[in-house]
C-alpha cells in the first residue's frame, strides 16, 4: 500500500502569503506533484493546521479542491484550526462527542484519526474523553492500526517547540504502550520538521509542511525557528513486514541528476560522474 502524508498546509486568503510563500499555490503544487508521481496512492491524510487562522473560506476552498482530487483524503485538525468552523463545513468528520476523530479501513490497517487541538493554545491536549475514545477504537478491532495526529506526542528537545507539544503525551504513550503490538506506525505534524523516533516502542514520523519550514535551532530557547528550506510532503509504503517513509521536497528547484548505476560492475572511474 502507498499512503500520502501532508501536514501544516496553513491555507490563507487567496493571494496572501506566509514567509513570502503562498499557501494555496503551494498546496496545489503539492497536489500536482503527488498526482504526477503517486496517482496510485490508496489514501492521503492531512494532519492538521489546514487553515492558518481557522477561516471558513479556507475550509470551503479546501473541501472543494479535495472533491476534485482522485485520491481519497482524510483530515485531522491542528492548533491553527477552529473545530466548530471546520465541522460546520465538514460535519461528516465529526465523532459523536464533537471532536474531529474517526477511522478508515485501508489495506495496510485501520487508520485512526485523532483530534489533539485545544482552543486558545498552540499546545496539544488529549483529554479523558478523547483518551476513552481512542482506547475503545483500539480495543474493538483486531488491527493493525495506523495513527494520525497533529501535535508531537514526544519531546523534540527544542525548548520552544516542546512548550506546544502534546501536553498529555505521557498518558497518550501509556495508551499506545497497551496496544503497541497492533499499531504499525504513528504519523504527526505540527513541528514543520523531518522527525523520526518511537512512542512506547511504536515508530513515529513527521515532516515539513507544504508551505513554510522550521529549523532545529537548539541554541534558541525562547522563540520558534523558521527557515527557507523546501516545501515537502510524505510518501509511506507498507509491506507485510515493513514500513518505508519518504519526505519529498517538492519545493526544491535545483537540479536532480541521474547518475551511478546500481549495477556494481558499472562502478568504475571512467563511467562514474564525480
Amino acid at each position: 500500500m502507498k499512503l500520502i502524508h501532508l501536514s501544516d498546509i496553513h491555507l490563507t486568503t487567496a493571494g496572501a502569503s506566509i514567509g513570502g510563500r503562498d499557501p494555496r499555490a503551494n498546496f496545489q503544487r503539492a497536489l500536482r506533484h503527488i498526482l504526477n508521481d503517486h496517482a496510485d496512492a490508496e489514501l492521503m491524510v492531512i494532519t492538521g493546521d489546514l487553515s492558518d487562522w481557522g477561516d471558513r473560506d479556507d475550509y470551503l476552498w479546501l473541501k472543494a479542491r479535495l472533491a476534485e482530487f482522485p485520491i481519497k483524503t482524510r483530515m485531522c485538525i491542528g492548533n491553527h484550526d477552529r473545530r466548530a468552523t471546520f465541522l460546520d463545513v465538514c460535519p461528516e468528520l465529526a465523532a459523536p462527542d464533537g471532536f474531529v476523530q474517526g477511522v478508515y479501513d485501508s489495506s495496510a490497517g485501520r487508520c485512526v484519526f485523532l483530534d489533539t487541538a485545544q482552543p486558545d493554545t498552540h499546545a496539544g491536549r488529549y483529554c479523558a474523553t478523547r483518551q476513552s475514545w481512542l482506547e475503545a477504537r483500539l480495543t474493538e478491532h483486531a488491527g493493525p492500526f495506523l495513527l494520525f495526529m497533529h501535535h508531537n506526542p514526544m519531546p523534540t528537545h527544542l525548548a520552544p517547540m516542546d512548550q506546544i507539544r502534546l501536553l498529555d503525551d505521557a498518558v497518550f504513550r501509556q495508551i499506545v504502550h497497551r496496544h503497541r503490538d497492533r499499531i504499525r506506525h504513528i504519523f504527526f505534524g505540527h513541528c514543520h520538521l523531518p522527525l523520526a523516533g518511537s512512542i512506547a516502542g511504536v515508530a513515529a514520523t513527521s515532516l515539513r509542511g507544504t508551505n513554510h519550514a522550521s529549523y532545529p535551532l537548539f541554541s534558541e530557547t525562547a522563540m520558534l525557528s523558521a527557515s527557507d528550506l523546501p516545501e515537502a510532503y510524505g510518501v509511506a509504503f507498507f509491506g507485510a513486514d515493513y514500513v518505508t517513509v519518504h519526505m519529498v521536497e517538492f519545493g526544491y528547484t535545483g537540479a536532480i541528476r541521474t547518475e551511478g548505476s546500481p549495477d556494481y560492475a558499472a562502478w568504475n572511474r571512467e563511467s562514474m560522474l564525480r
